[in-house]
This record gives structure tokens, sequence and C-alpha cells, in this order.
């Protein structure tokens, strides 16, 4: 392993042939010899926040942004991506000003945030699951040209159109690799 890949992206390439990963952008959040974590940044899923909270609770307002699916690992579990700088303990810091909260305690600090600040949100991700790799595995998928890789920005984890940021990270890719372009087949046709 040569370094952490933590605040890249991870954006499928043409190879990849996981229908988890087809066309996906993966915000990197560890990286180290023991494995890999990320969060697939743009599959919004077809339920809400709330309803991922199970019961109806008096003390959250009804949550109805979009749970993204973050990856097939742990499907049960919730995380979430947020910018809010008053709940950074105990959350992992991904990007400069770009926090991950996961866990029940984190979890309930940023509901408890939600449910006072109605008016200015701030922005925020809800992910169900994760994907995460074996020790070595990210390395391997890498070398086979599986991944591309992009350093992650804010604006990409929190894009308004996340059924575009594939096509839109892939641009920025091509743009930064120009030497790329011609070779190895058309990228459109992931």
């Amino acid at each position: 392993m040569a370094g952490s890949l933590k605040g890249q992206l991870l954006l499928a390439g043409r190879q990849l042939r996981d229908p988890n990963f087809f066309r996906s952008v993966v915000l990197m959040v560890e990286h180290d010899a023991q494995g890999a974590m990320g969060l697939v940044l743009n599959r919004p899923g077809q339920a809400r926040v709330s309803g991922a909270l199970g019961e109806e609770r008096d003390d959250v307002p009804p949550i109805h942004d979009l749970l993204f699916e973050g990856g097939p690992v742990e499907p049960q579990a919730l995380f979430v991506v947020h910018q809010i700088v008053r709940l950074r303990k105990g959350c992992t810091t991904v990007l400069p000003k770009v926090y991950l909260g996961g866990g029940q305690d984190a979890f309930e600090d940023f509901l408890s945030w939600l449910s006072s600040h109605k008016k200015s949100k701030g922005p925020y991700r809800v992910f169900n699951g994760c994907s995460g790799w074996g020790p070595g595995q990210l390395d391997r998928e890498l070398k086979r040209g599986d991944w591309m890789l992009l350093p992650a920005t804010s604006e990409h984890v929190f894009e308004a159109d996340p059924y575009s940021l594939w096509e839109q990270c892939v641009e920025e890719f091509m743009t930064l690799h120009p030497a790329i372009k011609g070779g190895g087949g058309n990228w459109r046709w992931n």
C-alpha cells in the first residue's frame, strides 16, 4: 500500500463488473493496512431518512431527505456525513470541514442538532451501509484498473444532482489526465 486513500474518490472504471459499483463514485473514509471503507455518493435510495429511524420520534422532525445506499456492507448501519463543526467531536474528519459520524452516539447527536436547527440545516447526507475492502483488496483492484482516483471535495460529497456525479467526476478525471483519454476504450460505455 503506497499511502492512504482517505479523502479520495474512487470512480468505477469500465472493467469493474461488480453490480454493486457500476458507475459508482465512492468517497474513501478509511484506508490502511487493515483494509478500506467508503461510501457510495451517487446512489440515493427509495427510502427517506425518517423511515430508517424506525418508530416515529417526537424529538425529531420528519426528515424527508433520501437515504443514500453507501454500499453492500452492513446495510442496517447508518452513517452521516456532514459539515456541522459543532458535531465534529467523535467523528472522523474525511476532508477539511467534512465529517463522518457512525455509531449510535454520533447519530443521536446529529438528530438532536437537526431537531433544534429546523431552518439552517447545513449540508449532510445519511447513508445506510458502506463499502468495504479487506487487507490489500482495494490495492489489487486499483492495480487491475477497476478504479480511477480523484481528490474529493465537499462539492462532490454534497452534489445537488448525485445522479450525474459519476459523469462529472470522470470528465474531471480526464481533464486532469489527458494522456489517458486515447487509451483503454470509451469510458462512457461503463
